[in-house]
């Protein structure tokens, strides 16, 4: 699929995982609607790529709705990359063993509203503007990219939250693929490992923490850098053979359980 002179949705391009697709679209020639929370950030990132910001809860279908329509007013929208979700870490049962300390039902609830049915909402809206396009050689009018986690196959204690939504995400790309079809819109999933984003801070403290982590990695022993993802999710959107695909970027790590 070629890139240039096309616009893309990126929900939380504002950094991290987001930002670097972001970044690496614009350099395609695309027009990049950043759809986030961070407003400051999300218009400063903007407006250094030449792209545009939309306030957007992916939840909320009318404010992804708008961030859609923004995109197709600057270019026909071919691509869509959703890097927004949220993490958490809780176990099951509390240490007590009270009822009162299990899991918190709504927090589990917010996880998988945010990153699952988050992400859906945006397929589906997404697919419906790209259904409209004129399709190329392939009959093709559009890509999507969606970001599970190796925890969707994995997750460790006190994942079951993170990993359900993940796992959703993975379990959405076959049946989303099939039911895209029809359209000539291609869907696939990546599923990262340890990546190197904001949630891991920064100074002195978090370099040690993330040195220890990429000691679990296979090779090369380090965490990987969000311009991998980035070039992963550039190869998923252009390669037209790609389709119904969930891919690890994980240098060979496997989750131990904790």
């Amino acid at each position: 699929m070629e890139l240039k002179n096309t616009s893309a949705v990126v929900t939380g391009g504002a950094s991290g995982l987001g930002e670097a697709t972001t970044r690496a679209l614009a350099a395609r020639g695309v027009k990049v609607v950043i759809a986030d929370l961070n407003d400051e950030r999300g218009a400063q990132v903007a407006a250094e790529v030449g792209g545009a910001y939309a306030h957007c809860d992916v939840t909320n279908t009318d404010q992804v709705i708008a961030a859609i329509e923004l995109a197709k007013s600057l270019a026909p929208l071919a691509s869509v990359v959703n890097c927004a979700g949220i993490g958490w870490a809780t176990r099951t049962v509390g240490k007590d063993g009270e009822y009162v300390s299990a899991h918190d039902l709504d927090l589990y609830r917010k996880v998988i509203e945010i990153n699952l049915v988050g992400t859906f909402n945006v397929c589906r809206l997404a697919a419906t503007a790209m259904s409209h396009n004129a399709p190329d050689g392939d009959g093709l009018r559009g890509a999507i990219v969606n970001t599970a986690s190796i925890a969707g196959v994995e997750g460790q204690v006190g994942q079951v939250a993170y990993a359900s939504s993940k796992g959703g995400i993975i379990g959405l790309t076959v049946p989303l693929a099939r039911d895209l079809a029809v359209v000539g819109v291609r869907a696939n999933c990546i599923m990262p490992g340890l990546i190197e984003t904001p949630i891991y801070g920064s100074g002195p403290q978090s370099d040690e923490f993330k040195s220890h982590l990429g000691k679990d990695v296979l090779f090369p022993k380090r965490l990987g850098y969000p311009e991998e993802f980035a070039s992963l999710a550039i190869e998923l959107l252009t390669n037209n053979y790609m389709n119904a695909e969930s891919i690890r970027i994980d240098a060979g790590i496997r989750f131990q359980p904790k």
